[in-house]
């Protein structure tokens, strides 16, 4: 959340509580004057300490999300999201005509981030942005994070010479890929008819569509860690895996 949307908590749950500020302030030990900067989003002019000290007055768990460069810092911690772009990079490769291009950052105004892949192909004049999740953790987030990065994906293409500005516009496609586990597939199964919503390809067809990409595609789909990737997800339970995934189970399982 931004600063501003967290100042909205705040008040939001004060008032659930039917709390005024004057009443928060002796709760909290504090002034009613840094009440109204904390619920007007100005974090700047209060300390950390302070503002857990207002949160757990009003029975609010605050954690901190570091950010570096428009994207989260599990991009240099999360050894699983290095070997997840590792393979997936190297899928790309092995597919005809695609260009594949790592980590790119943009900054447009209020739009900047990092695109964990962007990959273009020229022949079919598509372009596809790949995001990367070893955890799913806010739903919301993700598809608003993928809906920005689509959104400026034609830019950061001509920016980077792949497109001229007065071509025909290339399609634009999302894809989501998921690391593959129980936990991220109860997430995503916990908020299916969101995610279903957002990304109505739900994998199947993405292998297909890498080597004819004739249209624009929202994907989401599972990898398993060394192996190629879960290319379903489940209409019933938003996760299910598809029989190259068994075989490639049963084929672990009897090397074993």
């Amino acid at each position: 959340m931004d600063d501003q949307r967290v100042g909205t908590v705040f008040r939001s749950i004060r008032l659930r509580r039917r709390l005024r500020q004057v009443d928060l302030a002796k709760l909290a030990k504090v002034s009613p004057s840094l009440i109204r900067l904390l619920e007007h989003g100005h974090f700047d002019h209060v300390t950390l300490s302070t503002t857990r000290r207002v949160a757990r007055a009003l029975e609010i768990r605050l954690d901190l999300m570091p950010r570096w460069r428009g994207g989260d810092l599990d991009r240099l911690l999360n050894a699983k999201h290095s070997l997840l772009h590792e393979l997936v990079a190297r899928h790309l490769a092995e597919l005809p005509d695609w260009i594949a291009q790592p980590e790119v950052s943009f900054a447009y105004y209020a739009d900047r981030g990092i695109i964990d892949i962007l990959a273009w192909h020229p022949r079919r004049r598509a372009l596809l942005v790949i995001e990367l999740k070893t955890d799913i953790v806010d739903v919301n987030e993700l598809v608003g994070t993928v809906d920005r990065k689509g959104r400026n994906a034609i830019r950061i293409a001509i920016d980077r010479g792949w497109i001229e500005p007065r071509d025909p516009q290339p399609t634009v496609s999302i894809w989501v890929i998921v690391a593959d586990g129980p936990t991220n597939r109860r997430r995503v199964a916990a908020h299916r008819t969101m995610l279903r919503a957002a990304f109505p390809s739900d994998g199947r067809s993405i292998d297909g569509w890498l080597r004819r990409p004739n249209r624009s595609i929202r994907a989401l789909s599972f990898w398993r860690a060394g192996l190629t990737p879960v290319r379903r997800v489940s209409r019933g339970e938003a996760g299910g895996a598809t029989g190259a995934a068994v075989r490639a189970r049963q084929a672990s399982s009897s090397s074993s």
